[in-house]
């Protein structure tokens, strides 16, 4: 209640306080609304909790949803006017905001990460998943679990233990506007999910960890960022190069349709709530054929 009771407030003092247009008041309270949204997500209870490393978070979430530069601009404008008002009015002692940046977001083809630069960053993982060494069989479960369910970052980090049912290899995610679906696991995440929750998830919980599925060396919840950093720390080591966490999305659905998987079962996979999002994997697709087609083809 508190946090919406001072959206409320913050959206008032916009319009009769700084004169801005009603457009941008209504664009600024969704923007602040979505970020309330993020705090749920993150189990942050209090506005007092906002920190810059929160900030970043949600502007690392954004981004992977491949927003346009304009509009992260825009959010980045609403969350810093946001903190700052915080500030003015005592709830925040510090104005994380000011030293915030607004990451960069392309709009290009997604970058699709190669079966054999995969099968080296398994590789690299599995050596690292022992028994005494819980960071590595989490890390393992994280890559396994965003290349095999095509589930965005956001959606993996969220994660809890009951959203796993092992009796039919589902997961449980909840995506944009709170919706969850059901997604399919195979085999090797299978694996790798057992060993975490027997193994290596005890090995990290503490009394803060409450249900949270994977867990950092604190027992808190693994956050966007931390999984940002490892997925481009792992391909980094390979020949597609560094890449972020949607790359594994990206090479999820790609390699779905190209093993020839129906364009609205990915649509389903992925969460997409229009076909057409989901058509752009079929242009990568198309790109990696001809592609083969120059380098192998006689007559090409």
């Amino acid at each position: 209640m508190e946090t919406k009771h001072k959206i409320l407030e913050f959206a008032d003092q916009l319009q009769d306080g700084r004169g801005y247009s009603a457009n941008t008041v209504k664009a600024y309270l969704a923007d602040i609304q979505d970020f309330e949204k993020f705090l749920d997500r993150s189990k942050i209870e209090t506005l007092s909790e906002i920190s810059l490393e929160l900030l970043r978070d949600w502007l690392f979430e954004l981004n992977e949803r491949g927003l346009t530069k304009a509009t992260m601009a825009r959010k980045s404008a609403a969350i810093r006017s946001f903190t700052a008002w915080l500030h003015r009015t005592s709830v925040l002692e510090t104005d994380p905001g000011l030293r915030l940046r607004t990451p960069k977001a392309t709009r290009s083809l997604p970058k699709v990460v190669s079966r054999e630069s995969l099968a080296q960053v398994f590789e690299t993982l599995d050596s690292l998943a022992t028994e005494d060494n819980p960071a590595g069989i989490r890390d393992r479960l994280v890559v396994e679990l965003l290349y095999a369910t095509g589930a965005r970052v956001s959606e993996i980090a969220g994660l809890n233990l009951p959203d796993i049912d092992f009796s039919r290899n589902l997961l449980r995610v909840t995506g944009k506007g709170n919706k969850q679906r059901m997604v399919p696991f195979g085999q090797p995440a299978r694996e790798s999910l057992d060993l975490w929750v027997r193994v290596g998830r005890p090995k990290l919980q503490t009394e803060n960890s409450r249900e949270a599925l994977l867990l950092n060396f604190k027992g808190g919840r693994v956050g966007v960022r931390q999984i940002y950093a490892l997925v481009a720390g792992v391909l980094s080591a390979t020949p597609t190069g560094a890449a972020g966490p949607h790359s594994l999305r990206h090479s999820a659905a790609t390699h779905l349709l190209d093993g020839g998987a129906d364009l609205r079962a990915v649509q389903e996979l992925l969460g997409h709530a229009s076909l057409g999002t989901t058509q752009i994997y079929t242009h990568v697709s198309i790109e990696r054929l001809k592609q083969g087609y120059a380098t192998a083809h006689p007559r090409a």
